[in-house]
């Protein structure tokens, strides 16, 4: 037996003839002999009250504990012994089955109705929701309908494969035991369903679990189901022995069995609760909150527990979900009872389960009791916890939310939870028990529980920050208040209860992720928002070596130097070799600097300065790319590497430059070009020391010079010029006059110093291509200028020496190279037809230039015989680009003692192509005529307007007929109107008129 559920009290004994029915009607009972008389018995102490007759007392309709007398006896109350008794409480009405089933009303016995049809009947069942009655005579079942409280009427009469042996309501249907089958009977229709057998050896079992559900007999084994038939999942009850009949009276299941009374829980796996010692029990009935049990010659009543002595004794026999399942019975006017008595069982299931190591199952007691966290912590000695300065000493067993809960509590269970504490205190001194409190299980179901609470304490913390940020918003606008309701609004505070909360919970949350090897866990904690304390995090993640997780709680702490100077002390370790105690197989990379910094390029660039320097060299491209994506500005970066790493500026501009030209501006570019120049200039003259120095030489750091000369536009040239040795770097000097606008000197260089054609050929086809993007068409005879530096070599060398002489006067405002014109001579036939060709090609670049500045009559030059000209250059010249150079012009400073035949590579195509140009042109013009003619024709035609008048003809403007009066008419040649209409139209401005003809 695990405890009392009832108990039993003999209410009477030594009845002289065998109790073959009973009921209880309020206090009483009555009793249905086998000598056909009907016996009544009172309380003892309620018979010299005058309460005979007069029903039940109102203010107690309960059996009560005492001994019953006899009150009254009606003798031949039946023809023969009943059968069946029920009482009808709301009516006041007692059913009883004898020779037929009849109606008496209470208390006084008077008889209401007896049913006819009824004789010969066995077996009834009421309804008294509905007011049915179903009553099963041989084979045949018969409903009947309660009519005015007076009479029955037969509504239904089906018949049955066999004799009933018995039957419940359920819901609209009837469940029967035929044979030995059960099966679900229609009200209406009278169809039968077949459901499963009764079993071998017991009768048929049929007991209403509720309106809609049963408990159907099965032997030994009692079965679920619903209305329908159908089985519930709800496991089976097991009686030691066949019940001869169940009584529901939840939470329990009361069985008659032959030796005993056995009382079962309802809930699965449906334990035995109580065996009552009552042999050989007749009947088994119920009467409101009590059982009766009738034996051949006594009466024996059961007696339920008050709940809360059931509730008692549970508890302390280890039954807690028992215990709790009883707490949901308690009344509702009992809340606070309740709920106080399911927090200490909570808590007293949860320290036993976690005493014998069902960890999971603790926490969800635990969690349901509603404790504080603090006091489930308290198992845990090894987790740490910050100090605590708004939660009282009470609350650190209940949670924050349940103060009146707590005010309101039962003391029994406020002593059960106080005395669970100093045996949790005690235990936490032995050294064995911690280390088992603290093994891998423990500590994953801490997690859990943890997690579930989190949600709830994080929210009332998040209500308390918005609280005050919504107070101190209040009082930022409220500046003119007086000094007392300063006082007074100063001494209102906003309690930190759930912040403190929740800095404990997040606390503890974060060691037992790491003790559990959950360290994801713990970076998703600290990756959100969260309160953990910072000093405890700190010294055990240190401890722990979870460098990882240490960073992210330093980052979200915003203590980003100390995050910074940890991972930098890990990055070195790593490359040196070392590796950490607890993530030795973690190797920490310069790119991880990169990827922390990432976020703080913007709030603090000077940080992301101080520790990319670390990774500049190892990461070049990255941290670059981290300077771009987070817009830190360029002169800042550049300036810090110049104070700080001077050897990574070239390196940070020429990355920044080859992600994009506009990336530095041209400040930075100048400083770019400068760097690449004193490192050449510095090269140079180790090289010339060493008498080593060749202008062919290359370095790689000249190569990248020469290609920023040529692609950077953002130099200054002047500067440039200035720093470059007089006696080398010719290619350099050369790029630096172009930009200059010094073409003839830097075609010099490329002819006479560096002696490469190719080079000058290739800087001409620069210029002239650039030229042709300028609508000035500047600079588009660079072409002559190289003819005449190839014709005239020593005039160019002389200039050159003097220039590069005196390299700081006059660079930017040089002559250049005389513009040749035409000759005031008289031309050579030839020399005409050229000009004429050049005359007709309109399309031809202009012949003004840059370096030109003589004169147009200034063209002729003599050349002396004794020139060593390059004439095979001049040649080469005019036979590849003899479609960027103007012909008149270039025979005018060719020799006069050349040979036509040399210059065929040139005028052939250049005859050529003009004379294609010309027929173009005239096709052109041909064309151009015709389309004019056309044209013309077509306006001829449009302005032929023929407009015809008859007699029909109408005016649009007065609709009447023109007749023979003058008209009008408008521009589209369709609009007809007087002319005195369309006169008066315009005078007075009239639109519509017009309008609407034209939309005719």
């Amino acid at each position: 037996m695990v405890h009392s559920a009832y108990d039993s009290v003999e209410l009477l004994k030594g009845s002289s003839a065998r109790i073959d029915a009973a009921v209880a009607y309020g206090s009483k009972i009555l009793l249905g002999c086998s000598d056909s008389s009907l016996r009544i018995y009172a309380p003892s102490s309620a018979t010299g009250d005058g309460g005979g007759d007069d029903g039940p007392p109102a203010d107690d309709l309960e059996i009560q504990r005492e001994a019953y007398v006899l009150e009254r006896t009606v003798s031949g109350f039946w023809k023969r012994a009943p059968l069946a008794m029920e009482v009808c409480q709301s009516r006041d009405l007692l059913l009883s089955l004898s020779e037929w089933v009849a109606l008496h009303r209470l208390p006084n016995l008077e008889t209401v109705v007896a049913i006819g049809k009824t004789k010969g009947a066995h077996i009834f069942c009421w309804d008294d929701r509905k007011g049915f009655l179903c009553v099963g005579r041989q084979k045949r079942v018969a409903i009947y309908r309660l009519d005015g409280g007076r009479e029955f009427v037969e509504i239904k009469d089906f018949g049955v494969p066999d004799v009933v042996k018995s039957m419940a309501w359920c819901g609209e249907n009837i469940c029967v035991g035929v044979r030995r089958e059960y099966m679900i009977m229609n009200s209406t229709t009278g169809a039968l369903s077949e459901i499963f057998s009764s079993g071998r050896i017991a009768p048929s079992l049929v007991a209403p679990l509720s309106p809609e559900e049963l408990l159907l007999g099965k032997d030994n084994i009692g079965v679920f189901v619903d209305q329908n038939g159908k089985l519930l999942q709800d496991g089976r009850i097991c009686w030691s022995e066949t019940p001869g009949s169940v009584i529901i009276q939840k939470p329990y299941a009361i069985g008659r069995l032959p030796r005993h009374i056995e009382i079962r829980s309802l809930r699965a796996p449906y334990p035995l609760i109580q065996t009552v010692g009552l042999r050989d029990v007749r009947l088994l009935l119920q009467s409101n909150s009590s059982l009766i049990a009738a034996l051949n010659n006594a009466v024996y009543c059961l007696l339920p527990v008050p709940l809360g002595a059931q509730i008692v004794q549970l508890t302390a026999s280890g039954n807690f979900e028992e215990a709790l399942s009883l707490c949901k019975l308690l009344p509702p006017e009992d809340a606070s009872l309740r709920a106080s008595k399911e927090s200490s069982i909570h808590i007293r299931y949860a320290h036993h389960l976690f005493d014998n190591g069902s960890y999971e199952e603790a926490m969800e007691e635990f969690l349901a009791s509603q404790v504080d966290i603090t006091y489930v912590l308290s198992l845990y000695p090894s987790i740490l916890l910050p100090n605590l300065h708004t939660i009282p000493v009470l609350e650190k067993f209940v949670d924050s939310n349940d103060e009146l809960l707590l005010s309101r509590a039962s003391s029994d269970a406020s002593d059960e939870i106080e005395s669970s504490l100093p045996s949790q205190q005690n235990e936490s001194g032995n050294p064995m028990l911690e280390n088992k409190k603290m093994n891998h299980n423990a500590l994953m179901a801490l997690v859990k529980f943890l997690q579930k609470k989190r949600y709830g304490i994080f929210e009332r913390a998040t209500a308390e920050v918005t609280e005050e940020v919504v107070q101190d918003s209040i009082s930022s606008y409220e500046p003119y208040r007086s000094k007392a309701s300063s006082k007074k609004r100063g001494n209102t505070h906003i309690s930190s209860v759930a912040r403190e909360m929740a800095t404990v919970l997040d606390t503890a949350l974060l060691q037992a992720l790491i003790l559990t090897g959950q360290p994801s866990g713990a970076l998703e904690l600290l990756k959100g928002s969260n309160y953990c304390d910072l000093k405890i995090c700190e010294n055990f993640l240190m401890e722990k070596c979870q460098y990882t997780v240490l960073l992210e709680l330093y980052k979200y702490n915003e203590m980003h130097r100390d995050a910074l100077k940890l991972l930098n002390q890990l990055i070195e370790e790593s490359n040196s070799g070392g590796e950490t105690k607890s993530e030795h197989t973690m190797k920490f990379r310069p790119n991880m600097i990169i990827e922390y910094l990432k976020p703080l390029c913007r709030t603090d660039p000077m940080i992301v300065l101080e520790f990319s320097m670390n990774v500049l060299e190892s990461c070049p491209t990255e941290t670059i790319e981290l300077f771009l994506s987070g817009n830190v500005p360029a002169e800042l970066v550049n300036s810090y590497l110049k104070q700080n790493a001077p050897n990574m500026q070239s390196t940070y501009l020429e990355l920044m430059l080859s992600m994009s030209e506009n990336a530095i501006n041209p400040k930075l570019q100048n400083e770019l070009v400068h760097l690449y120049l004193s490192e050449v200039v510095d090269w140079f003259k180790d090289l010339k020391e060493q008498q080593k120095w060749d202008e062919k030489l290359y370095s790689p750091t000249r190569k990248k010079l020469l290609s920023a000369l040529d692609n950077i536009s953002g130099y200054n040239a002047d500067d440039l010029l200035k720093r470059l040795p007089i006696d080398a770097l010719y290619e350099e000097r050369a790029i630096l006059l172009g930009r200059l606008n010094q073409h003839q000197l830097a075609l010099s260089l490329y002819v006479h110093k560096l002696q490469l054609p190719e080079l000058a050929l290739s800087y001409c086809d620069h210029v002239y291509d650039t030229a042709l993007q300028q609508p000035s068409r500047a600079n588009a005879n660079i072409y002559l200028t190289l003819l005449q530096i190839y014709l005239n070599p020593r005039r160019a060398i002389k200039e050159l020496e003097q220039r590069t002489a005196s390299p700081f006067t006059g660079i930017s405002q040089s002559p250049g190279i005389q513009k040749s014109g035409y000759a005031k001579t008289k031309m050579s036939r030839q020399s005409k037809k050229i000009v004429e060709i050049e005359r007709a090609d309109d399309m031809r670049i202009s012949l003004s230039g840059t370096d030109s500045s003589r004169s147009d009559g200034d063209v002729d030059e003599v050349i002396d015989e004794g020139d060593s000209i390059m004439l095979k250059e001049a040649l080469d010249l005019l036979g590849q680009r003899w479609d960027r150079i103007n012909g008149a012009q270039a025979l005018r400073v060719l020799p006069r003692d050349i040979k036509l035949q040399d210059l065929l590579p040139f005028l052939k195509p250049l005859l050529r192509k003009s004379t294609e140009r010309r027929q173009n042109s005239s096709v052109i013009k041909n064309l151009t005529f015709n389309e004019n003619l056309q044209v013309k024709e077509e306006l001829y035609n449009c302005r032929r307007a023929i407009l015809k008048v008859d007699a029909d003809s109408m005016c649009s403007l007065c609709n009447k007929r023109i007749g023979s009066s003058v008209f009008a008419v408008y521009p589209n040649g369709k609009t007809l109107v007087h002319f005195v209409c369309f006169r008066d139209s315009q005078s007075i401005k009239a639109v519509r008129g017009p309008t609407s003809t034209r939309r005719k």
